[in-house]
């Protein structure tokens, strides 16, 4: 399973990295979500429905964009 994440600084991943997130699960108006943060608080991934929340939070950086002002890091998660 791929998930996007939204990093402010430049730098601090690498592509080939590999990294811990945490879930957080979060009550909205569509149902029960979860989001990831990578460990120690690098990049945040956006609200994902609880039914496809990840198995294994142990993943590696496949791609880094910039856009803008941010970097999107899309990691790659075995499930």
């Amino acid at each position: 399973m791929k998930i996007e994440f939204k990093m402010e600084r430049e730098g601090l991943l690498k592509v080939g990295d590999e990294v811990d997130v945490e879930e957080e699960k979060l009550l909205t108006l569509q149902g029960m979500m979860v989001y990831y943060t990578i460990i120690p608080a690098l990049a945040m991934s956006n609200n994902i429905p609880q039914s496809r929340a990840l198995k294994n939070f142990h993943g590696k950086v496949i791609s880094i964009e910039p856009s803008g002002s941010a970097y999107f890091v899309n990691v790659e998660f075995e499930e």
